[in-house]
């Protein structure tokens, strides 16, 4: 896969501003000269639509209003057609049948009002990996328009939960980010909890109680290999990766008492980073690897901190009324995601990496467990839906946030579910 030469243009969204007004742009079917190739490109079409339009940073305009049909790839558009129609973005799409049973797969990203070429992708994959393909291809756009990194060819991975209240089967499920090819990962018969990806490839430590015993796996997604890590009693969450992939931070209990540890996958040696009465929990690296954010109750009430990855140098950054709690640290490396208690009410929120500048995002009756998009811009988060009788149990949903706090959306799936977590990018 490989992109072509870009242009410099006008068209960009400032993502960075609250409340964007969406961006008009056609997206056209991509167009073959067979039957067959062509119903796979109208597929790859909508999915490259409903991934924008479900960013919140584009509107793309319904293909009934086109005056153009696209039938050549390297012709130039008719401009003015897609102006009376108000498009700003224009996208042209072919799908070719290749001898071997492949699929080559080419866009072109234009601006309306400068007449401008802006950027061109060819893909070649096979058939069944249409989907995937969609998604790079908004991928792309998105980079192109806004600047930023997309995210719409990664998966999450998060515990589906059925069941009644005092019975719940907890299985650990995966699916793209837009909701499409769920499966199960486990059988239900063990209670799972936390998973979490590895930054660096399509892998997962996760939590589940064996014989009543909290035990950690190491799951990897593609091949389905999966490894115990260790038996860990008192501990609640599964482990965070650290960036490099080589090691894990975890929260253990001893003798009573919760404190910070982190364990280097190929040796399997642990050491303690933090020794404290208090309850220090949920650690999570930055992305450079150097620091460490974790919550403690250690100043009397339940906060946020920073520390060195060596332990060192631990500082509360966290002053608010209420509870903080589940930090994670952006991919980005400038922002704390966090679920915050105040008054009754859950929210889910940020700050800067030294506390300053918090803004809530979201709250509810119980919204918990944020995880980040690989770009840092988005965020899925679970929320709890109280039942409107006794005869009818609470829901728990997920759904995604964007930084701005205006683009709030669920992401279906076929049963309840929580504790998700955002896949890095797919790389091939």
């Amino acid at each position: 896969m490989f992109f072509s030469h870009f242009a410099k243009a006008e068209l960009t969204i400032d993502i960075t501003q609250g409340n964007v007004q969406p961006l008009p742009v056609a997206i056209t079917d991509f167009y073959s000269q067979t039957e067959a190739a062509s119903i796979v490109g109208q597929k790859i079409a909508d999915v490259v639509r409903a991934d924008l339009e479900r960013s919140g940073l584009f509107k793309p305009i319904d293909p009934r209003a086109f005056l153009e049909k696209s039938n050549d790839i390297n012709a130039i558009p008719v401009f003015a057609n897609w102006r009376k129609i108000d498009a700003q973005g224009l996208s042209i799409g072919y799908v070719e049948a290749l001898p071997d049973g492949q699929i080559r797969v080419q866009f072109r990203l234009y601006d309306v009002f400068a007449e401008q070429y802006l950027i061109g992708q060819e893909l070649t994959a096979q058939p069944t990996n249409w989907r995937r393909v969609a998604h790079k291809v908004a991928d792309a756009i998105y980079k192109r328009l806004t600047g930023e990194e997309g995210y719409f060819d990664t998966r999450i991975v998060y515990v589906s939960e059925s069941g009644p209240a005092n019975r719940r089967v907890k299985r650990l499920a995966i699916m793209d980010q837009d909701g499409a090819r769920h499966q199960f990962l486990t059988n239900g018969e063990n209670l799972v909890l936390t998973p979490r990806f590895s930054p660096s490839q399509q892998e997962i430590t996760y939590l589940s109680y064996f014989n009543k015993k909290p035990r950690v796996y190491l799951l990897n997604i593609d091949t389905n290999q999966q490894e115990v890590l260790g038996e860990f009693p008192g501990m609640t969450f599964a482990p965070r990766f650290s960036p490099s992939g080589n090691q894990v931070i975890m929260s253990m209990a001893e003798n009573g008492n919760s404190d910070i540890y982190i364990m280097d996958l190929r040796t399997r040696a642990i050491k303690r980073l933090t020794r404290h009465p208090g309850i220090d929990t949920a650690p999570s690296f930055s992305p450079d690897g150097t620091q460490i954010t974790f919550e403690s109750d250690r100043g009397g009430r339940q906060q946020l901190y920073v520390m060195n990855s060596d332990g060192s140098n631990p500082r509360r950054i966290s002053f608010g009324r209420g509870n903080y709690g589940t930090p994670v640290w952006s991919p980005r490396g400038d922002l704390i995601a966090f679920t915050k208690l105040t008054g009754g009410k859950f929210s889910i929120g940020v700050m800067r990496t030294d506390g300053s500048q918090e803004r809530i995002l979201t709250e509810g009756f119980h919204n918990e467990g944020p995880s980040w998009a690989p770009n840092g811009r988005v965020l899925v988060f679970f929320r709890q839906i109280p039942g409107k009788t006794e005869a009818i149990q609470d829901k728990v949903r997920l759904w995604s946030i964007d930084l701005t706090g205006y683009n709030e959306q669920e992401v279906l799936t076929p049963r309840d579910g929580s504790d998700p977590a955002w896949s890095p990018l797919i790389l091939d």
